[in-house]
């Protein structure tokens, strides 16, 4: 086989792992199927040091019991289970997975869907496959072909999107915000090198507040907060919605702001990718 017939047969390799990771879940054998899944509460929040990374969040013990032995574990989370937690309280759940018997292996997953099944993975082997079956083809037979085929892709994958779901769902509990002092008690510190190796620093406040039925809250605010770096010790305003704390801001105005763009970019994709999947037809017609 020829160099060139060996690159012909580019797809193989991803169209045969997402086969395989689509087997694997079918058959319930992948890794987050084999894990065990419980639910893990928050019962001891920490702060992260000022000028400290921001990348393991909010240090959190989680306490959770094991089904196959009833026995409860209560651990801590250094940022190296699973996901950072960013929004923390006594008393907060959410879903924890580890391999059967190894609890002290735990990861936080935040978001699961998608995870349980074991099929992120093979879903983005297959959307690999497709792009490269769009540039394979525009090789092949042309521009149209791109168009057409780039074009498909860019509106499935923003009518996909949870973006305008997300958006939607948090301006409705946000309608309803309760405002409540607070209070920045600690700004993490972040470098970064671009492209040009100039150094990039982010920082990001820690913030504290108290919600009207009691409950001490502590977040790790990316957005919202003018001046960040100066930030320490600051008094601010936190609007919170009351069914859902992990869901705040301490600027409602520049946070409504942010869900217009967002919605926005979408319809701008949408538009976009019908455009050029009409004139890639068209062409080829």
């Amino acid at each position: 086989m020829t160099g060139h017939e060996a690159l012909q047969l580019w797809w193989v390799l991803p169209a045969g792992f997402a086969l395989l990771g689509h087997g694997l879940s079918l058959a319930g054998l992948t890794r987050a199927q084999r894990a065990v899944w419980v639910t893990a509460r928050i019962v001891e929040v920490g702060r992260p040091a000022h000028g400290a990374s921001k990348r393991p969040g909010i240090p959190v013990t989680v306490a959770f019991r094991d089904p196959a032995t009833g026995r409860e574990f209560v651990l801590p989370n250094d940022g190296r289970h699973g996901d950072s937690v960013e929004e923390a309280w006594v008393g907060r759940e959410f879903e924890v997975r580890y391999p059967p018997g190894q609890p002290h292996r735990f990861r936080i997953v935040l978001d699961t869907m998608g995870e349980k099944n074991g099929r992120l993975a093979p879903n983005c082997a297959i959307v690999l496959l497709l792009i490269g079956l769009v540039i394979h083809a525009t090789v092949l037979w042309g521009y149209p072909w791109a168009l057409l085929g780039f074009g498909a892709l860019l509106t499935a994958l923003a009518a996909a999107s949870p973006d305008i779901r997300q958006a939607r769902a948090r301006d409705t509990l946000l309608a309803t915000a309760i405002a409540v002092p607070g209070h920045v008690v600690a700004v993490t510190r972040d470098i970064y090198t671009d492209g040009e190796g100039d150094e990039i620093i982010n920082h990001a406040p820690v913030v504290t507040f108290t919600t009207l039925d009691g409950t001490d809250i502590t977040v790790l605010s990316r957005n919202g907060i003018p001046n960040p770096g100066k930030s320490l010790n600051r008094e601010l305003t936190i609007h919170y919605a009351p069914t859902d704390p992990a869901i705040y801001t301490p600027d409602p105005k520049a946070d409504r702001r942010d869900r217009e763009r967002a919605i926005g970019w979408i319809i701008i994709l949408l538009l976009l990718g019908t455009a050029s999947t009409t004139t890639g037809a068209a062409l080829l017609l």
